[in-house]
Parts: structure tokens; C-alpha cells; sequence
């Protein structure tokens, strides 16, 4: 395997900005800032941050697969939310999909994200074999 692994979304920002979706190197895999934009760049579930923050955990949890991890595989997560009253509708979905597996965690509020619409931008970092259980 080469020592890093760049992983594409094959959207235009990545190569304009010069930025991977992911990047893997060995046992380490770092996911960007991620935000509720589709393919095309639409921002998805406008004005909702519990859906938006699906939408996003769901695109980072594809974003991992790519690179042989999953979401067990994840030791930390960093939440930023242009709203931190949105915490409770954000921190429930973050615990539908992290609940048992309970990464470190930070969420902050933020001025602005990228697009006004984003109401939430997450990064994460795992270490494949961070998942004792098996």
C-alpha cells in the first residue's frame, strides 16, 4: 500500500482549493471539514442542523470506507455550528452514530461557515484498529 492515500469527492472546490476529501497514511486517516452540500454544490436540508449533520456523518462515514475504515475507526470528532443553540439537534445525531463508540469531542460555535446555509462543518480523525471490540 502507498504510505498515503488521497480520497477524491470529485468535487471542483477539492482541486481549486487543493484539499482531499480524506487522506490515509498508514493506520491514520484525516477527514476534512465536511459540510450538507450534494455533488453539485447544493447545500441540503436548508435551515435544519440535525439533518444537515446527517447528511454530512453519512458522506464521512462513505469517505471513510473508501479508505478501509469505518466509523468504529474514529477517535475524534470537531463540530463547528454557526448556531450553538442547535446543540441538542446536532449532539443527537452525533450520538446515533458515535453513541457506543463515543469519540472525543468538541463542538464550537463559529461566525460563519463557507455558505450561509451550512449550519454545521465536521472533521474527523481515526486510526483503523481503533475498534478493540472485534
Amino acid at each position: 500500500m502507498n504510505p498515503r492515500q488521497n480520497i477524491s469527492s470529485g468535487t471542483p472546490w477539492e482541486a481549486k482549493v487543493g484539499y482531499s476529501r480524506a487522506v490515509r497514511v498508514r493506520n491514520h486517516i484525516w477527514v476534512a471539514g465536511t459540510t450538507a452540500s450534494d455533488a453539485s454544490g447544493a447545500v441540503v436540508a436548508v435551515g435544519n442542523a440535525g439533518e444537515q449533520t446527517r447528511y454530512i456523518l453519512q458522506k464521512v462515514e462513505r469517505a471513510l470506507a473508501e479508505t478501509g475504515a469505518s466509523l468504529r475507526d474514529v477517535v475524534r470528532t470537531r463540530l463547528y455550528v454557526t448556531n450553538i443553540a442547535d446543540w441538542q439537534a446536532v449532539g443527537s445525531v452525533h450520538g446515533e452514530f458515535f453513541g457506543d463508540i463515543r469519540p472525543a469531542s468538541t463542538m464550537v460555535e463559529v461566525a460563519k461557515l463557507v455558505d450561509p446555509q451550512h449550519l454545521v462543518e465536521i472533521e474527523v480523525d481515526a486510526f483503523v484498529g481503533a475498534d478493540l471490540s472485534e
